[in-house]
This record gives C-alpha cells, structure tokens and sequence, in this order.
C-alpha cells in the first residue's frame, strides 16, 4: 500500500470538504492501493499534527472532529482530548509546520495542500519546495504573487498540481498543459470562469435588473457576502492570470484590464454592504440594461469573461455571439475556449461546474491522487 502524508492548510469549506472526501473514500483508495495519510491540519492561527508523523496521523476520528470544530466557526486550538496529536498555536504552528516538511519532505514525502483563501502560506510552500515537498493547490493566491513567488512554485513542474485554481474540478489546467507539450501553440483563451457573473450576466439576458439579479445570487449562495468581492471581477483576473502564466506570459495581476461592475465610489471602503444593496446598485440599472439592448440588437449577448491573446490579457464584460459556447452559457457553469493550431476554427471547448465545496475539493483529492507515484 503506497502511503502519501500530507498536510493540509485551510479549514474553511473546501478544506473540511477535502477531509471528508478522504475520509468517505478509504475503500476505494484501498482498491487503488493508495493511502492519504494526512499528518497535519492547519488554519490560520493553529496546526493540529500527529504526535509522531513518521509513524502516525490524524485518525479518522480526529480528522471528522476538526470538521465539526471548523464547521461552529471555532478555531483548532480548541481541538483537545481527540487522540494521539499535538495542537501549536501562532508561530509555533508554522515553526513545527517546517519541522516536518524537512523531515519528511526527502524521506517518505509530503504533499502540502494549500485550501485557503491566504497569501500568508506562500513562505511556507516556497520552504517546502526546497525541502522536496509537493505542493497542491486551491487557493488562487501563491500562483499570482510576485514572479520571484511563482518561479520558485513552480521550479518542479512534476510536484506542483493546481487545478483547482481555475474551473474547480474542471480538467482546464491539465488540459492545457496537454496541449502545450504536444507543441500546439495555444493562441487565444476566452473563458466565463466565475459561476457568480455566468449567472448574472445570463439573467440579465432575460430582461431583469442587475440590482434584482444580484440580490437573487446572493440569496441563492452564489456570491461571497459582500457582493462586490465578485463584481469587482479580481478573482477572474487571478484566474486569468495564472491561465497567462501557464503559456509563459511574464505577467502580474497590475497588467491585466479589470473591468469592476461598480464605480469606485460604490467600493467597500466608501459604502457598507447594506448600503450598497439598498441604494447603490440600483444606479446601476439602467447602464448596464443599454448594453444588453446593444447587444441583443447585434444578435449578440453579455458575458463577463477573460481574453487572453497575443499580450492581451483582460477582464471584463464581452458582446459575444448568441450561438457560440459562451453566448448558450446559462447559469453558474464555467465555459473556457481554447484556441491553438489544432483547435483553429472550432475551439476546445470546457464546460461544467467550476464553483462549490465539494467539486473544488475533489478536483483537489484528484491532484494528490495524480502524484502518487512521487512517493516510495
């Protein structure tokens, strides 16, 4: 039975989802002759780790009781009583976090997997790297750091895995690598890649306000609590960053257009969440009903999506034809276009599910599975 440790960071929804895939999926893994022995949990204040990580890890008992202490909204200093670990607190958390990558990182392995939502776990991934780590990612942030950041990420392209960064579960990252190594020159991506805009934009279609269609997403779940997180259209931009990357582009986020659905003076900073909802959005109305009426004029509808081609990297919203992937998208699905020499006239198309818990968090389990055999 192959072993893989592993250490994960992050113990917001994704990564509570990813520890009860694991543990939901310990009779088919054992079919497959793999074993994810995960070591530590960690969240931003406290790691949990086995008592001696060669030998042990958190059992499945302790593993469903950190989710049901994450899921009250408590921290993992409260986790106690639950079994052969040890809880660390602030920086001895991260100081025993190093510790074991180094311990293990060149003898049985380990697999850092990073489910937060944080740029402060990007010293500790770069660490682990030198210290012969995988890295597996969900969070968006370490690959649109600085270059220097993202060099050092990715200077072993065999023990990074990051497709949940882009599309969830969606094969968008593979695939393009895929076709990158075959030496089919990727020219242009266009791509819907936030569930939250795919589902505003197709309701604006059908006639509706987008002070109504807004508030009808929040209440279904599909956005953050602020809104304007979405809107603002940056978690687009760092997913089309990291696409821009992956085809070598020498970029960060301050090259990319970013085109917000709000003013500046609608921003957080100047409005509360309440305001904005009540009696800001509603300004908005009547601009953005223009463009679709444009739109539908040309035979044409709104989506919001990222281009990437040539130097061109962008975000924003695009008069796109009504009978292409893009223009049939409804809903919160994300659809991404591939365009290369073998993909010319009719692209590579991408399509399903690219938000949620679960879908991201198993396109996570399905990358720690891909590198298994890194490990003895």
């Amino acid at each position: 039975m192959k072993a893989i440790p592993l250490i994960l960071m992050g113990c917001g929804g994704v990564g509570r989802q990813l520890l009860q895939h694991i543990v939901n999926c310990r009779s088919l893994h054992s079919k497959l002759g793999v074993h994810l022995r995960v070591v530590g949990v960690s969240d931003s204040k406290s790691l949990v780790i086995a008592s001696d990580v060669e030998k042990k890890e958190l059992d499945d008992n302790i593993l469903n009781e950190v989710c049901r202490v994450k899921l009250d909204g408590s921290s993992l200093s409260k986790l106690t009583g639950v079994g052969e670990c040890q809880v660390f607190s602030n920086s001895e958390s991260r100081t025993k976090l190093i510790v074991t990558a180094s311990l293990l990182g060149k003898s049985t392995g380990l697999a850092l997997v990073d489910c937060s939502a944080s740029s402060e776990t990007i010293g500790v991934l770069k660490q682990g790297v030198d210290l012969g780590c995988c890295v597996v990612l969900a969070n968006k942030k370490p690959l649109t750091s600085t270059l220097e950041d993202y060099d050092k990420l990715v200077s072993h392209p065999c023990r990074i895995r990051h497709e949940s960064t882009v599309g969830a579960g969606l094969p968008v990252i593979s695939s393009i690598n895929r076709i990158i190594s075959s030496g089919d020159p990727i020219h242009r991506i266009v791509g819907s890649l936030s569930g939250t805009l795919g589902y505003v934009m197709s309701e604006l279609e059908d006639g509706k306000p987008l002070s109504q269609v807004v508030k009808s997403a929040k209440s279904l779940g599909y956005t953050e609590p602020d809104p304007r997180d979405d809107l603002s259209g940056m978690d687009v931009a760092r997913k089309a960053l990291i696409l821009s990357r992956l085809l070598g582009r020498r970029i960060d986020l301050g090259s990319i257009r970013i085109e917000s659905l709000y003013p500046e003076e609608m921003g957080p900073s100047k409005m509360s969440v309440e305001d904005f909802l009540d009696c800001g959005i509603v300004k908005l109305d009547n601009n953005i009903e223009e463009r679709v009426r444009k739109a539908s004029i040309n035979g044409n509808v709104l989506r919001y999506v990222c281009v990437i081609e040539g130097s061109r990297c962008e975000v924003g919203i695009q008069e796109l034809p009504k009978n292409s992937a893009l223009g049939r998208l409804r809903g919160s699905d994300n659809v991404l276009e591939i365009y290369s020499r073998c993909y010319s006239q009719q692209p590579l198309v991408i399509q399903g599910a690219g938000a949620g818990n679960d879908t991201t968090a198993a396109g996570v389990l399905a990358d720690i599975l891909d590198i298994q055999d890194l490990f003895p």
